[in-house]
């Protein structure tokens, strides 16, 4: 009677700790998705001010800003929308789209000596560090609720209590990321 009282109390407890263990993987990788949300809304916020500082000395380049601009406006969108793969491409063609405008501002030597383009590129170079850092930790998170999601027995609770995959942030193959910007004149 106390050996089957003892495996019931046992089988009860190991329930709850996995249980409990699934809901803080999910919580962390929640949080981990809204700080690449944060660092996320910091960039768009810098995107119009360098765009504008670029803009006063390369006004003829302007199919670059109009990239920057509609890529920038995908990437909120997505956002609005909570569409995290659409989030994650908008974000590559937003990255690839300042990789092409930084390209251009090389070619401007006034440019690359203005105090406030130099002050928002550290800012965006900053911005883009924590945007990697934070895809990374994200990353992470899902892993590990992903294998706790995969492994026996977490799979049965997993399935018990219905907890799913999420999701990796990942560059897509062939994306502008991944290609090294090409800057014709």
């Amino acid at each position: 009677m106390y050996i089957v009282l003892g495996i019931f109390v046992a089988l009860i407890l190991f329930l709850i700790f996995k249980y409990n263990g699934f809901i803080n993987l999910k919580i962390r990788t929640e949080e981990a998705w809204a700080d690449i949300d944060v660092q996320l809304k910091r960039r768009f916020d810098l995107i119009p001010n360098l765009v504008n500082v670029v803009k006063g000395y390369a006004s003829h380049e302007s199919s670059v800003f109009e990239k920057v601009t509609e890529a920038r406006a995908n990437a909120i969108n997505a956002e609005g929308k909570g569409d995290k793969a659409g989030l994650a491409e908008a974000d590559n063609m937003l990255s690839g789209a300042l990789k092409s405008m930084f390209a251009v501002a090389e070619a401007y030597p006034d440019l690359k000596a203005n105090t406030n383009f130099l002050q928002l590129q550290n800012e965006l170079a900053d911005t883009e560090n924590k945007v990697q850092a934070s895809r990374r930790f994200y990353n992470g998170n899902v892993r590990e609720l992903n294998t706790a999601i995969d492994m026996f027995p977490g799979n049965l609770i997993a399935k018990m209590f219905k907890f799913t995959k999420m999701e990796f942030f990942e560059i897509e193959e062939g994306s502008e990321e991944r290609n090294p910007v090409q800057v014709k004149f």
